[in-house]
């Protein structure tokens, strides 16, 4: 049985290192506004076990004008999980929180290779591809209500 319920900054960290911040420090997990009293997790488990994680926070990006806007980030589905509609589940709850939330936009960066994951669930890309140093090429990505 999969279920998707709110978690810790903390609890997103093992799911975010494997994924995301493979053979770095476990520090390199931790993101600043993680623990905001407007920042909320998600994880993805599979009975007890934790299979993917994304945290959503209240954050602007100049690139808008946006009233309200939030911010997707650490989005991760364990390597041996992907590409069997996990993410979709985990996104929309994601979404569903922005929206109930008034959101105007959701907002993210996005890796290179999962840019087509994003495309298919109706996000845009604006402006031109940009280097995150140690993690890779990224597009900054969005969807409007």
């Amino acid at each position: 049985m999969i279920i998707v319920k709110k978690i810790t900054a903390l609890e997103t960290y093992t799911v975010r290192h494997k994924v995301l911040r493979k053979g770095k420090t476990i520090d390199t997990c931790i993101f600043n506004g993680d623990n905001d009293s407007t920042t909320i997790h998600f994880g993805l488990f599979e009975e007890k076990k934790i299979i993917g994680v994304v945290s959503v926070y209240q954050a602007k990006c100049t690139l808008f004008n946006d009233k309200i806007q939030y911010q997707i980030r650490g989005m991760a589905i364990l390597e041996s999980y992907q590409n069997k509609g996990f993410g979709k589940n985990l996104l929309s709850v994601a979404e569903q929180f922005c929206w109930t939330e008034k959101a105007n936009i959701i907002w993210f960066n996005a890796r290179e290779k999962a840019v087509s994951f994003y495309t298919k669930l109706r996000y845009e890309i604006i402006g031109d591809s940009f280097n995150i140093p140690d993690v890779g090429i990224h597009f900054v990505m969005f969807k409007r209500n």
